[in-house]
């Protein structure tokens, strides 16, 4: 049941007497993985994000010191991703589900004593859900300390290995996530399948865009026929097993600074 997660790291193979006895559980890191359930084009399964959540997390959990507590909470599976609707497979939770349930995993880890939670969102479509999220508990509780983290924005090597259009114009699909799946579950990667699309290019000059600082609403199905956002054929398992590395790496930096984290 703990996947990529260490087992003594699973906070669901604790029982409530040893949760109870926890020293010092104000300083425990609890650690929510939130990934999706959604198209990531005909080369990969639906499960890339929350399989990127685990793997990441898991990997992380193995390398950090021991001495830290920190554990990982079974992953929210299923995420807000009604942008990709017109996909077959895509299974979406509504804003206020995936609120209500962020709010109330929050309340029952507050209730048990604990007061440091980070949410770890490897989805693109909900950011800014969790970061309501825990701005409403820390209004709620202000002596619960939430943090709304994105899994690829910790320091790691993915934009170095990956050329410059991706970087600009890539962001589902593509490159990167299709490396670091060639390393997570190789077995469910199907390269032959693999395809480049990119959203059209905007008007030169033009301040607004698909990604970036200034952006307007899309779904994926309006700047893209695959599915893909980016190019999934220049892959590689080698680039993977670096960005694993190194996001894992990446993790355990931020772990450590949560669990020495003073308000």
């Amino acid at each position: 049941m703990h996947s990529f997660i260490p087992p003594e790291r699973f906070f669901a193979y604790l029982s409530w007497t040893d949760i109870a006895a926890m020293p010092d559980k104000g300083n425990v890191v609890v650690i929510q993985p939130l990934g999706a359930i959604e198209q990531h084009g005909p080369h990969l399964p639906v499960i890339v994000d929350s399989a990127i959540s685990m793997a990441v997390l898991g990997k992380a959990l193995e390398q950090l010191s021991p001495e830290i507590p920190a554990y990982a909470l079974p992953p929210l599976y299923y995420g807000k991703s009604n942008e990709h609707g017109n996909f077959p497979g895509t299974i979406s939770l509504s804003i206020q589900t995936l609120l209500s349930t962020l709010m109330e995993i929050g309340e029952s880890l507050y209730r048990a004593g604990f007061r440091k939670l980070v949410f770890m969102n490897s989805h693109g479509g909900q950011p800014q859900v969790v970061e309501i999220a825990a701005q409403d508990l820390t209004v709620k509780y202000p002596d619960l300390m939430v943090f709304p983290l994105f899994t690829w924005r910790v320091p790691n090597e993915s934009k170095a290995l990956i050329s410059e259009k991706e970087r600009r114009l890539g962001m589902h699909a593509g490159d990167a996530e299709t490396s670091l799946m060639l390393a997570v579950l190789p077995d469910w990667v199907k390269m032959e399948k693999a395809v480049e699309e990119y959203p059209p290019e905007r008007p030169e000059g033009s301040l607004l865009g698909t990604k970036g600082p200034l952006t307007f609403a899309w779904l994926t199905h309006q700047i893209s026929k695959s599915g893909v956002v980016g190019d999934g054929r220049a892959a590689t398992k080698e680039k993977g097993d670096r960005i694993w590395e190194s996001l894992a790496q990446g993790w355990v930096e931020v772990i450590q600074e949560v669990y020495e984290f003073r308000p």
